[in-house]
């Protein structure tokens, strides 16, 4: 895939079933999935057919041997941090094709030094969050469904804005 939509981007992912679903996502809206090792789950050929993953082949899917690496092969003009540890709502970001957006494992988020590299690098405004109620019980949203947030309101976004969006299936 030459011009994704957007990057998105996985941080040391956990759950394999969220990857999955992330990568259906992906696939569906013309994003690019990248996956930052080290990850908690084999994602090799046989292991995708055995998951039932029979989209996977068209999944545009890169791997990354950790942080460095994909910022080595990728560094992203423009990228959003999508944390708890912020209380800019996600729908103030100003989305842009070929955007990457980045969100954290599912038990751990995202760690310091790259919550501090977003800020250094893009500003602190580039770490948004999905607003929620003040409870513990409601400490974050499934990183799929996250994801499935994001992109679709950078989408909204993008087809409401001057670079215009074809149709559904021209995506």
């Amino acid at each position: 895939m030459d011009d994704p939509l957007f990057n998105i981007v996985l941080w040391q992912p956990q759950i394999p079933q969220n990857t999955g679903n992330i990568g259906r996502t992906a696939m569906a809206t013309h994003c690019r999935l990248h996956v930052i090792h080290p990850i908690a789950f084999d994602m090799d050929e046989k292991a995708c057919r055995r998951a039932g993953l029979d989209y996977w082949e068209h999944v545009d899917c890169r791997e990354h041997a950790s942080w460095e690496a994909y910022l080595a092969s990728e560094m992203p003009k423009r990228l959003w941090l999508f944390t708890t540890k912020s209380t800019r709502p996600h729908w103030n970001a100003d989305f842009r094709r070929g955007d990457h957006l980045l969100f954290g494992q599912e038990q751990g988020g995202i760690s310091t030094e790259i919550h501090e590299w977003v800020s250094s690098t893009f500003g602190i405004d580039h770490r948004i969050t999905f607003p929620m109620i003040a409870a513990q019980s409601a400490r974050s949203l499934n990183l799929a469904t996250a994801v499935a947030c994001g992109v679709y309101e950078g989408l909204r976004q993008i087809s409401l804005g001057t670079e215009g969006l074809p149709s559904a299936y021209d995506l």
